[in-house]
């Protein structure tokens, strides 16, 4: 039985430290401002790329086929020399098709779309 009352005791004390701080922090407001002042690294890179009006940074969006023949192929930006590009092959496909193409290499993907890597300046 002591050892009944004890575990509530120790409880019933717990709820209310716990209580008393979440009221201490609400009453306070807390806030951490800006998130730009506090980022750092790449996610500090994306949200000025973002404030200075590019929503796409680091070209992760989907880029819309071109024609995809061999004369005219869907061109792929990259800063580098080479990068890793996926193909839906068709609409209704459970799975994509991934791929690497290199600078200068153009290269058809097993649906009979080609690709081609064009370069575009670093943000």
């Amino acid at each position: 039985m002591a050892s009944l009352c004890g575990r509530l005791a120790v409880n019933a004390v717990r709820r209310n430290v716990s209580n008393t701080i979440f009221r201490a922090y609400a009453s306070n407001k807390v806030t951490l401002g800006d998130p730009l002042e506090h980022a750092t690294g790449l996610e500090k890179r994306e949200l000025l790329a973002k404030a200075a009006g590019n929503p796409n940074p680091f070209d992760l969006r989907v880029i819309k086929q071109g024609p995809g023949t061999r004369e005219r192929p869907t061109e792929i930006p990259s800063a580098f020399d080479a990068r890793i590009v996926g193909c839906i092959c068709e609409e209704e496909a459970a799975y994509v098709n991934w791929m690497w193409l290199y600078k200068g290499q153009p290269k058809r993907c097993e649906c009979g779309h080609w690709y081609t890597l064009v370069h575009k300046a670093p943000v």
